[in-house]
């Protein structure tokens, strides 16, 4: 008989939910998108109610339902690192202490209710198993489980879980075994958020920013850093000096030590960054790529597989990542692409299905990475007919929108026109088939342009997603043509691996250059997604998971000899990537989008009603 799993991860940061039917991945979302609450972390009723629709059951229809962590440890761990500096941090307990006592030490009641109250039973009605994960075990699972590998190290590096912020396994079929850990406060992704924080960024959503700040600068504290944040041996572990630090027991990241250290208090964020906080992010980039690689290098001595595995929210550091696969020890490597505390959902309600049913692995993989994922591609969709129904009941109320619709036949017209207008210079909104899972937008909520249009990341960045002007874009290709383009043979569905520009299409540039002033020119005849390192973050677009963003692409190189077009999550800054048409319609209007493409429907920014487009950025800029 089946059995049906949800998982669920809440209470922190970055809420989620996930159904396993016997080993298969039948959806996993973020609550965020449906809330519009960025890292939205509350219980998460919207994505178990999509995901038990998605997956055609009802709560009492499941045989488990896990918790991505354990609670009580996450406690013990607070109680004894307050006990371990009183009086130090009273303030930070008196803050902390009210949350714990109301819910959080008593979550399994509170989950039970919450439960209760989404599928309307009464206290009396019978309810799945309950159960809870350690939260490392389930970035571990969710990193192994899903991967296309039978055997594999599995490495989790995140701030903290319970008491681990650094953990190793061994993945066999069906079982992870556990082979080392570090434990709280020494944590590698705690050291990276201290810098987040100091550089005037917000930690546990502002690391990126910090990693794509890092090419402007110079690794000049580097020494600095090891010579006294961080104490590293050989063999990758690490050991932290906290009274740099201020995350265990205070309000802040950092200490008085640390401002004295670097020369000053933290950036406030309403300042512009300066060399400073470049040469920072540089520095601390160049001290984490270095502590990763010793750790990788020395669990492969620890390990008979050739195989490795990464989730844990360091293994979005993609930068880091481009350099385990050219320089480890290991021959393959695969990163969980939902890999922070979403996805602790999804590898909870695995283990579940492997470790307590003891269920085989799934044999669902695609030809096109071999892996469980489906390309992520695990959230809602909506019909042409859905989009319709939405825009026809704007009509109703006074506020038409006009569009156009290509029928199914006229499907590929629909794109050979997108190419023309990429071509042209417009900016897409680009709405299509299931919503990703994870960070990351991959595609079927994006906002896509011209790679080769050097003007085009100061108009997206400033005109479209309100965002800082040094943040680089990534480049969607062609899964076939990758190498035409970078220097990387390996496939990079989930946007997780930094490759550099080939040396063919660089183009020279005024070496004398520092900090901000390297973004205005153009480094490669692909501009728009070339960072000032010559990298790029890339994604491989492949026909077996998205086939439609597959024949755009097709259609691009068709018309303009090129495979390569820009692809950035569909938001703005401050709020999540859209999830329903309503928020793709409004965001479309809010911005400087030139075209909105959902399904096979079409809306063009200028024949839309200036009333319209008013309304729209009066709440978004509301939100943000």
């Amino acid at each position: 008989m089946a059995k049906r799993i949800l998982g669920i991860s809440a209470y922190y940061h970055d809420s989620a939910a996930a159904v396993v039917d016997d080993g298969v991945i039948v959806a996993a979302a973020q609550e965020e998108r449906f809330s519009r609450k960025k890292h939205d972390p509350d219980f998460p009723a919207q994505a178990i109610q999509y995901c038990l629709d998605t997956a055609n059951c009802k709560l009492t229809d499941l045989d488990a339902i896990i918790f991505y962590d354990k609670p009580l440890l996450k406690f013990e761990r607070l109680l004894e690192t307050y006990l371990a500096n009183a009086p130090r941090g009273v303030k930070s307990f008196i803050n902390a202490m009210p949350v714990w006592l109301k819910e959080k030490l008593y979550l399994k009641t509170v989950l039970r209710r919450a439960l209760r109250e989404l599928a309307g039973l009464d206290k009396k009605a019978k309810m799945p198993t309950l159960l809870f994960s350690e939260h490392h075990l389930s970035h571990a699972a969710s990193a192994f489980f899903p991967s296309p590998y039978q055997d594999a190290a599995v490495l989790c590096l995140d701030g903290v879980g319970e008491w681990a912020t650094s953990t190793a396994w061994q993945g066999q079929k069906n079982k992870l075994t556990p082979i080392w850990e570090i434990n709280f406060p020494h944590s590698l992704g705690l050291l990276y958020s201290a810098f987040t924080y100091y550089t005037g960024f917000k930690v546990n959503s502002g690391e990126y920013k910090l990693m794509g700040l890092a090419p402007y600068g110079e690794p000049k504290y580097v020494d600095l850093i090891l010579d006294h944040l961080i104490e590293v041996q050989a063999d990758g572990s690490f050991a932290l000096d906290m009274s740099y630090f201020n995350f265990a027991t205070g309000l802040t990241m950092t200490s008085a030590k640390f401002h004295a250290l670097f020369g000053g208090e933290p950036r406030d964020d309403k300042t512009e960054v300066s060399q400073k906080e470049m040469d920072l992010a540089r520095s601390i980039q160049v001290v984490t790529e270095e502590i990763v690689l010793k750790i990788v290098n020395h669990l492969a001595t620890l390990t008979p597989s050739k195989n490795l595995c990464l989730a844990g929210g360091v293994a979005l550091n993609c930068v880091a990542n481009g350099r385990i696969l050219r320089e480890s020890a290991f021959d393959h490597i695969w990163i969980q692409p939902a890999a922070g505390d979403a996805g602790g959902a999804l590898g909870a309600a695995l283990l579940v299905w492997h470790h307590y049913f003891e269920g085989e692995r799934s044999q669902n993989a695609t030809e096109s990475s071999d892996d469980l994922m489906q390309g992520a591609y695990l959230g809602c969709e909506y019909t042409d007919e859905d989009i319709i129904t939405f825009l026809e009941a704007e009509k109703a109320l006074g506020r038409a929108l006009p569009y156009h619709r290509y029928s199914s036949e006229h499907t590929n017209e629909l794109l050979v026109d997108t190419a023309s207008w990429i071509e042209a210079g417009n900016v897409i909104g680009w709405f299509q088939g299931r919503m990703e899972f994870g960070p990351r937008a991959l595609g079927n909520r994006s906002i896509i342009g011209d790679a080769r249009n050097q003007a085009m990341q100061a108009t997206m960045n400033l005109k479209i997603k309100y965002r800082e002007s040094f943040r680089p874009f990534a480049p969607i290709v062609l899964a076939e043509d990758i190498n035409q383009y970078f220097k990387q043979d390996v496939s990079s569905p989930y946007m997780l691996l930094v490759a550099d520009i080939k040396d063919d299409l660089r183009i020279a540039t005024n070496d004398d250059l520092f900090g901000i002033d390297k973004l205005n020119q153009a480094r490669s005849t692909l501009p728009a997604i070339t960072h000032v390192d010559y990298s790029a973050r890339l994604q491989t677009v492949h026909k077996q998971t998205n086939p439609k963003l597959h024949q755009l692409l097709s259609a691009f190189k068709q018309k303009t000899g090129t495979s390569v077009l820009i692809n950035t999550s569909f938001n703005v800054r401050g709020e999540p990537p859209v999830c329903s048409p309503e928020d793709a319609i409004r965001c479309f209007l809010a911005t400087e989008m030139d075209y909105l493409v959902m399904g096979n429907i079409m809306l063009r920014k200028t024949e839309q009603p200036q009333s319209a487009i008013d309304a729209a950025k009066a709440i978004e800029f509301e939100m943000d």
